[in-house]
């Protein structure tokens, strides 16, 4: 009789749980390697673009360096002025980062 219920056993296989295991597993290190590191760099970027004042010297996401004429903390834009009388209306979320940053470092 109980070598009945153990080549029962045996064909049964593992446990769905046991089964998914590796692939939460997986998930888990997927979500510490890579959104955490994006999470955080995300959240230095928006309280960089907040704090943006007049003299700063930023990169946009399409490559201009500028010096930050005018930035408003309730508006939108800032106003860039990229050379002599050269001065542009940009999206805050269109900085990229401070001109000289380690990010922007490793870019080039």
């Amino acid at each position: 009789m109980t070598t009945h219920l153990l080549v029962a056993a045996a064909q049964q296989g593992p446990s769905p749980i046991l089964q998914l295991m590796p692939l939460v597993l997986i998930f888990l290190v997927f979500y510490f390697v890579m959104w955490m590191p994006i999470r955080k760099q995300k959240k230095a970027l928006e309280q960089l673009v907040v704090s943006l004042k007049k003299g700063d010297r930023v990169v946009t996401n399409g490559g201009l360096y500028g010096e930050v004429v005018k930035a408003e903390p309730d508006s939108h834009t800032v106003i860039l002025k990229l050379g002599d009388n050269v001065k542009v209306k940009v999206a805050k979320r269109a900085i990229a980062g401070l001109e000289g940053s380690p990010e922007d470092k490793g870019a080039k």
